[in-house]
């Protein structure tokens, strides 16, 4: 499936609408209680929790965002979504970031082989990791 490049530098202004519109979500609703980073099982790997991507995002601060190793280091497992009681949920918003990201840049030489993946995975790569490679990497 081909997909619309997006330049950042053109859209600049209108960041918070694209990940608004790529993600569903209304961040603007956010209270930045910290549950969402409380219950996230990959917390303890992020350069920024869940809270503070959305907080950077209501802030205008999306470049930092990009940056950030958080992104790639959610786990889409929905948790946040699920503790959150204004109902955003942090990791459809990575997730667009992560997007936004890809389609920005040109990111094939990070793509994975499917080759490359053994034949049993089930014992060597944890169901939800896989789920996430799969996101992340595969067209």
């Amino acid at each position: 499936m081909d997909r619309d490049r997006i330049d950042l530098e053109e859209n600049s202004g209108d960041r918070q609408d694209l990940l608004r519109r790529i993600s569903g979500e209304d961040f603007v609703d956010c209270i930045q209680c910290g549950k969402c980073s409380a219950g996230c099982p990959a917390s303890g790997t992020m350069d920024l929790l869940p809270h503070e991507v959305i907080r950077n995002i209501q802030l205008g601060r999306s470049c930092r965002i990009m940056e950030s190793e958080t992104i790639w280091n959610c786990a889409s497992c929905f948790t946040c979504g699920e503790r959150c009681p204004r109902e955003v949920d942090a990791s459809r918003i990575i997730e667009a970031c992560r997007m936004l990201l890809i389609r920005t840049s040109d990111l094939e030489e990070e793509r994975i082989d499917l080759n490359l993946l053994p034949d049993k995975f089930d014992e060597e790569i944890p169901q939800q990791a896989l789920v996430s490679l799969f996101r992340k990497y595969v067209k």
